[in-house]
């Protein structure tokens, strides 16, 4: 099987490489390929750097992943996504595995995540796919974590006592059952900063009404706007994917992309009479 492996915080970032190192010891055959630079909270922006038409890609070593092929790409996480199922990282993809993202992406604030938006990206192009998200904190956000306030740079020795393998390791169990669901449906996973052995279970949540922090205005003047960072003070409604992740659990929420809303009835107007 052949699996893609991307993220939105950039291909150095910790996450990755353990997604990648997880799907790898699979035995599936893995490519990864993902952002040169951090692009948290970029959604499905198909956005990139291009000069005279061509889209700078770079191929990059990382440690343990010494045969694997690794694509540092001048583009959104969503962009991305969409090279790689049409080849242009060798044969295209069975499964797209993006993360694992520093930070939750949980409620309805997944609309702005690149994490999210890059696995919904493959579910629009005929490709399965799981998002899946570690939760910890951020400088931003002392008590939780969030893909639209990651931050460019986190401390490496700070990074590396972070529990990446206990979310790969609940990512790649998924992957066979994904196989076997809808092919429209992207698994968004959340899974506790916790040993697996102290991961209480995995939970179905639904989306909580809002994300782990909320962006505000911060100040307003002539010619600028200065945005803000604030933790929710709601308390989240149980059942939801937050609710449960607050209570030690993985949860996995499945989400669709852009679909019709076919039970809404639109009053037709006509010009010229009825």
């Amino acid at each position: 099987m052949r699996v893609a492996v991307t993220n939105d915080d950039g291909v150095t970032a910790p996450g990755i490489r353990a997604l990648a190192r997880a799907a790898l010891a699979r035995g599936w055959d893995v490519v990864v390929a993902a952002p040169a630079q951090e692009a948290s909270g970029s959604s499905a922006a198909m956005t990139a750097v291009a000069r005279d038409g061509r889209i700078a890609i770079e191929e990059r070593s990382i440690e343990g992943l010494d045969a694997t092929k690794v694509y540092a790409v001048a583009a959104s996480p969503a962009f991305i996504t969409w090279l790689a199922v049409k080849g242009a990282f060798g044969p295209a993809p069975d499964v797209v595995l993006s993360g694992v993202n520093r930070g939750a992406n949980g409620g309805y604030a997944v609309l702005h995540s690149g994490t999210v938006g890059a696995a919904l990206t493959a579910a629009g192009n005929g490709c399965r796919a799981i998002a899946v998200s570690l939760d910890v904190p951020t400088p931003t956000t002392p008590e939780a974590g969030s893909d639209i306030a990651a931050p460019a740079s986190v401390d490496g020795d700070h990074d590396a006592r972070r529990h990446w393998h206990t979310a790969a390791t609940f990512a790649t169990d998924m992957v066979p059952w994904l196989i076997e669901g809808p092919a429209d449906t992207v698994l968004n996973l959340n899974v506790p900063d916790l040993p697996p052995e102290r991961v209480r279970g995995l939970r179905r949540g639904g989306l909580a009404r809002f994300g782990q922090v909320q962006m505000t205005v911060a100040e307003a003047g002539a010619g600028f706007v200065r945005m803000a960072l604030t933790e929710v003070a709601e308390e989240v409604e149980h059942g939801t994917d937050l609710a449960w992740l607050t209570q030690g659990y993985a949860v996995v929420t499945p989400i669709r992309g852009v679909t019709e809303a076919r039970d809404v009835v639109v009053p037709l107007l006509t010009t010229g009479g009825r």
